[in-house]
């Protein structure tokens, strides 16, 4: 972020290097009960992004010394594989990854009915087998599907998206350029009913004027994005109707 380029992020008509104006959102996909071992798989395509999620539980937290007796653990682990980015990544963890692993594991906590799984953990595994800016978004999004497609009890949904600036200008859902040569970029996720902040980090600077219109423009984003994470859900639970009669 903010690194010198000589690449242009924006056209002389105002439009970005994929065509995009500033409020669209790259081409969004997901599916669901892509991973038969696991209680419940999502699978995300987000613009360039490539990530799978697999959900484990609830189940007996182990090491006994990890227990909450009042509520379940939700334990997310993000990871980029080596080969998700152009230049390999060096295998296991890395303070970034487990930096994320924490915030999405919190974000995801925020919505799922812990208090009815004491002594319990959830592990959530997200996958990126390719990256292109917004992994962190993207792996939190499809994560909340797939928890809902596990059947565990949620009481919302978690929905997020990124805003930035490139250029001087506010714009919605970097692309790997942008977020690699543009001068901020600003993550978000909320509870999509009822719009509660669960993680926002920013890398770069904004004005207060410039934060409030990216945030302005991220929560209006999710609305169409937890449509989506609904239309996956709902695809999943009619193949399964239809193959019981």
């Amino acid at each position: 972020m903010g690194t010198e380029s000589n690449i242009k992020l924006l056209d002389e008509n105002g439009l970005r290097l994929d065509g995009r104006n500033e409020m669209e959102l790259r081409p969004i996909k997901i599916e669901t009960n892509v991973l038969e071992r696991a209680d419940g798989s999502a699978f995300i395509e987000w613009g360039g992004n490539k990530i799978i999620v697999s959900v484990y539980g609830p189940r007996e937290a182990y090491p006994k010394h990890t227990q909450d007796i009042d509520k379940a653990v939700i334990k997310a682990r993000y990871n980029m594989a080596a080969f998700s980015v152009d230049e390999r990544k060096r295998p296991g963890p890395d303070r970034r990854s487990v930096e994320i692993s924490k915030v999405i594991s919190e974000a995801l906590s925020s919505a799922v009915m812990v208090e009815q799984f004491p002594r319990t953990q959830v592990d959530v595994f997200i996958e990126v087998i390719q990256a292109d800016a917004g992994t962190r978004i993207a792996g939190l999004t499809a994560a909340s599907v797939a928890l809902a497609a596990a059947g565990i009890p949620m009481r919302d949904m978690v929905v997020g998206c990124t805003a930035g600036k490139i250029e001087g200008k506010i714009v919605l859902d970097l692309s790997k350029e942008e977020d690699n040569f543009g001068q901020a970029d600003l993550p978000m996720a909320v509870l999509s009913r009822s719009g509660e902040v669960v993680l926002v980090q920013m890398d770069g600077d904004l004005s207060v004027e410039e934060f409030n219109q990216a945030t302005d423009m991220i929560l209006d984003a999710t609305k169409r994005i937890a449509q989506i994470q609904r239309d996956a859900l709902v695809a999943r639970y009619s193949v399964e109707t239809q193959g019981g009669e």
